[in-house]
């Protein structure tokens, strides 16, 4: 969690696919778990990096999830997407 997080935060490599890929797979499992952090990061990439609307589909619903945990970074995400 905390590889992916810095990944995604490194201003040179969070920039990149591949690295953003990597974090993504990171994130899976722990969101999976129910670890809300987790959660609205893997949400937020996949609603913003995911070309198709299937992933983006499952990003929102990881997002709602962490949104309702009480999540401030998942709901800030949710009413730009939502409205």
């Amino acid at each position: 969690m905390r590889v992916a997080e810095w990944l995604l935060d490194s201003p040179h490599l969070g920039e990149n696919p591949n690295v953003k890929h990597i974090a993504g797979r990171l994130l899976k499992q722990p969101a999976r778990e129910g670890v809300v952090a987790a959660q609205s990061r893997l949400g937020q990439l996949m609603c913003r990096e995911c070309g198709n609307a299937r992933d983006r589909r499952i990003g929102q619903d990881l997002l709602r999830q962490a949104a309702r945990a009480g999540d401030r970074r998942a709901q800030q995400e949710l009413g730009l997407i939502e409205d």
